[in-house]
């Protein structure tokens, strides 16, 4: 490997750690703030879960990944999709819904849930991205109130469609027939060791992301229009229909986020449904820098805190929302560790330049032809 590779690749590696650290150190100074045993928090934190809590971990980072990974649709197009949180919330419903009613047999019926799930979603972020394309809307605006309605259409028709159980006040769709949930993956004898068969699924919509923004013309002009919108508009990019395609993308993909829990432990939607997944999904995607194995270590270190939190009450006395502030403090760490290492490698780059630069030609050596003639 090269000297170039190698620098390339420590500085790449030292962005995340430096993060890592500055995170460790932060949340240990508030916790001697508060006056809190560190070192009991971090054992607890980062002791070895057991198999029971490797599932969780494991399931839970599977919806975390899908949000990451729509999140970042919308930061290679330079747009702030906050609405993942709304999106995912109605496609979630409707797919139930189209689920629960069966229209078609077995996992035909999954296809169809699913499909009409990821067109929800598209949909909905549609009209924010319609917005910004023809009005110049700002999508961080549209999103934000396109989530609360969401939020309020969602409550709406889930008391139309409910089926009330006697006793009970939670409303909930249908549940899904047995022949149309995805089986888990067992990893264990014990109870709660399955994982979501959404997983397979969740894997390939990664390697779908990576393959259409890196080996397709859509995918360059994408990236293109996100890094220069006037660069893109002078080589001949419509910015505006790869506003609007950008949005649908990062929408169909927000429709998914709900499924693994839908189609692996909920069946049914209902008002306990899992809440607050887009917007983990923001911070995933930037401590992944948009890449979908960057995304995948986010999304499992951020299900492995969320995992590790439990116990911290009961075990050490103190509160799990700690944990929620080691989160916070990582995307902070990392925006500002990767613009330090940025820096130092453009620094590093110069000087090398400067090196170049100044220092002298070598000698050419002279060739048989010109000693003869000497």
């Amino acid at each position: 490997m090269s000297q170039e590779r190698l620098l390339r690749l420590g500085l790449a590696i030292s962005a995340p750690l430096l993060a890592l650290v500055a995170a460790f150190a932060i949340t240990s100074l508030v916790l001697i703030a508060a006056g809190d045993p560190v070192g009991e928090v971090w054992s607890t934190i980062l002791s070895v879960p057991a198999s029971r809590n490797f599932a969780n971990i494991v399931n839970n980072a599977t919806v975390l990944y899908l949000s990451g990974i729509a999140v970042a649709v919308g930061f290679r197009m330079n747009l702030f999709n906050i609405g993942v949180d709304g999106q995912y919330r109605v496609a979630a419903f409707i797919a139930a819904v189209v689920a629960g009613e069966a229209w078609l047999p077995g996992h035909l019926n999954t296809v169809l849930a699913i499909a009409a799930a990821m067109l929800a979603g598209a949909m909905w972020a549609g009209i924010a991205g319609l917005l910004r394309a023809t009005r110049g809307v700002s999508e961080v605006i549209s999103t934000i109130m396109l989530n609360f309605i969401a939020t309020g259409l969602v409550a709406y028709f889930l008391r139309k469609a409910a089926v009330r159980t006697p006793g009970s006040n939670t409303l909930a769709t249908k549940e899904i027939p047995e022949g149309s949930r995805i089986p888990n993956i067992s990893i264990g004898d014990g109870p709660g060791q399955d994982l979501y068969g959404f997983l397979v699924i969740a894997a390939v919509v990664g390697f779908a992301y990576w393959f259409l923004l890196n080996r397709t013309r859509f995918g360059f002009d994408l990236r293109a229009t996100g890094q220069s919108g006037t660069a893109a508009v002078a080589s001949g990019i419509n910015v505006r229909r790869m506003t609007i395609a950008a949005m649908l993308i990062s929408g169909a993909v927000a429709g998914l986020v709900g499924m693994p829990i839908l189609f692996g432990s909920a069946y049914s939607y209902g008002s306990t449904f899992q809440s607050g997944l887009g917007f983990a999904g923001i911070a995933i995607a930037l401590l992944g820098r948009n890449n979908p194995i960057g995304i995948a270590v986010g999304a499992l270190l951020f299900a492995y805190l969320n995992e590790q939190s439990n116990p911290l009450q009961i075990l050490v006395g103190v509160s799990p929302d700690i944990v929620a502030i080691t989160q916070g403090t990582i995307v902070l760490t990392v925006v500002i560790s990767y613009e330090v290492v940025r820096r130092f490698g453009i620094r590093l780059e110069q000087q090398a330049v400067a090196r170049a630069l100044t220092e002298p030609p070598p000698a050419r050596p002279s060739s048989p032809n010109e000693e003869v003639s000497a």
